[in-house]
């Protein structure tokens, strides 16, 4: 089963499409992990995403690409299946995964859309707070720390990313709405498409997913 799962900013992509990986036994595709991976690696085309990443600028289109259709061979995913975790973000991403899939000769089976009220996503990330010294996060309405303002895991202070202020939540909702949800009538003309409530709860929205799935 070759999947891409689609949803705006905070609505739990990364945990769904690793839940869905875990369950349905798939190669989770997340191209912000295969772009660090290439980096790390120093391959030639982790070498041309550094140069850009460096900079401050978006890696171009070909180069992400190139990524994904690398990881697609490498990883086997015509044999064990894959799911591509909020890519693609464009129309013209979205057109060289179609040519990718033909090249490779491997059908995309199920397109799935998280869909929630933009204001759940504000509340969400905004209750969001990250440690300075480990990283760890929290959600001071589903995870809060024991201590307010202080990591439980290694007593670091908590403070909110700039990611998570309200102002840039919408700001990155706008660029959702005007460069990634023209693809779900992109994808409704040429594949099988199911819009998912994303505002339950993780177990929720999982079960709907795999109802949708398994019929």
């Amino acid at each position: 089963m070759r999947l891409v799962l689609l949803g705006p900013p905070g609505v739990g992509k990364g945990t769904q499409a690793k839940l869905l990986a875990e369950h349905y036994d798939l190669i989770q595709v997340s191209t912000g992990d295969i772009l660090r991976e290439a980096v790390e690696r120093k391959t030639s085309l982790g070498k041309k995403a550094k140069k850009y990443l460096d900079s401050g600028e978006l890696v171009p289109d070909e180069i992400v690409l190139d990524l994904v259709r690398q990881t697609l061979e490498d990883k086997e995913c015509g044999e064990h299946g894959c799911i591509l975790d909020g890519f693609p973000r464009t129309i013209p991403q979205a057109e060289g995964l179609e040519k990718i899939f033909e090249d490779l000769e491997l059908p995309l089976d199920h397109v799935i859309v998280l869909d929630i009220d933009d204001e759940v996503v504000v509340r969400r990330l905004s209750n969001r707070r990250t440690c300075r010294n480990c990283g760890a996060i929290y959600n001071l309405n589903y995870n809060p720390p024991s201590g307010e303002g202080v990591c439980d895991k290694c007593g670091g202070e908590l403070y909110q990313r700039d990611d998570d202020k309200p102002e840039t939540i919408r700001h990155r909702l706008q660029v959702y709405k005007k460069q990634t949800e023209p693809l779900i009538a992109f994808y409704k003309e040429r594949h099988p498409t199911s819009i998912i409530d994303g505002s339950g709860s993780i177990d929720e929205i999982q079960q709907d997913i795999r109802n949708v799935l398994d019929e």
